[in-house]
């Protein structure tokens, strides 16, 4: 009688231990397939900033089309085509990220920003208009205000580049678009305060130093202002004034100002010589 029972114990046992080997399976499975997962995450992050946005590009071509399914690897895609300046075809890729039933509002913004780039401004305008009102985030009224700038809603376009420097703490590149806006209209004071404080927020941003110079000029205003610069900045800043001050007919002032550019500058400085040339001598 004991043969029978020892039988089933032994087919129990092996039974469980079966079970077992396939649970400790399963677990590995688990454990290879979240380690792999970070590491495309981790692979993903890298392409995406530091590697060349060519091959960012070629890479995520690679992997969207061996998972065709997956949204993450379509939104790569179409952020590495953004980063590679390919405008157009970034534009045609983040369209079929929109098309993916987990596309979200985030998505549909960044679809509008390519838009912009590669031109299609109506089309941006008709994207952004989709987006439901209660998703405000700093990158949709950004893009707010830059259509608003190309329609000439000038009230509108304040009230978006308002809003959407208080949804960031870094605004630098905002204010300066706000402050070209004011430029364009001939707001020239207004202009000058939002680029000085873009360059407060980020003393690197130089098209914000360039366009403070452009500001100044087109109040005749020729004196440089104080922030941080290095030489070179110094030098092509001079070049910028001067050219301002020839545009308002100040050709003298211009003139000394292309010389001071050109000493200033530790090397060749063929753009202002070639400017002071054109002047030809002085009277």
């Amino acid at each position: 009688m004991r043969r029978p029972t020892l039988l089933m114990l032994c087919l129990g046992s092996a039974v469980a231990l079966s079970a077992c080997e396939k649970n400790k399976e399963s677990e590995v499975d688990r454990a290879i397939q979240s380690v792999n997962a970070i590491e495309d995450n981790d692979l993903s992050d890298i392409m995406l900033s530091v590697a060349d946005a060519n091959e960012a590009v070629n890479y995520f071509k690679r992997t969207s089309a061996e998972h065709p399914d997956r949204i993450d690897l379509q939104r790569n895609l179409a952020k590495s085509l953004v980063r590679a300046k390919h405008n157009t075809e970034a534009a045609a890729a983040w369209s079929k990220v929109v098309k993916h039933p987990e596309a979200t509002n985030a998505d549909q913004v960044d679809y509008a920003d390519a838009l912009i780039r590669a031109g299609n401004w109506d089309r941006a305008e008709q994207v952004l208009d989709a987006v439901p009102p209660t998703y405000e985030t700093f990158d949709r009224y950004k893009l707010e205000a830059m259509i608003a700038d190309k329609n000439e809603e000038w009230k509108k376009s304040d009230s978006f580049y308002e809003t959407a420097v208080g949804l960031t703490t870094k605004p630098s590149s905002v204010l300066n678009n706000w402050g070209y806006s004011k430029l364009s209209r001939g707001d020239y004071r207004e202009a000058e305060r939002l680029f000085g404080e873009a360059i407060q927020y980020d003393p690197r941003l130089f098209t914000a130093k360039n366009n403070l110079i452009l500001a100044r000029g087109a109040q005749r205003n020729y004196q440089m202002p104080i922030f941080e610069m290095t030489q070179v900045e110094r030098s092509q800043l001079l070049h910028t004034m001067a050219l301002a001050a020839i545009k308002q007919g100040d050709v003298s002032i211009g003139r000394s100002l292309l010389q001071d550019a050109i000493d200033t500058n530790p090397q060749h400085f063929e753009a202002a010589v070639n400017s002071l040339e054109a002047l030809g001598p002085a009277e």
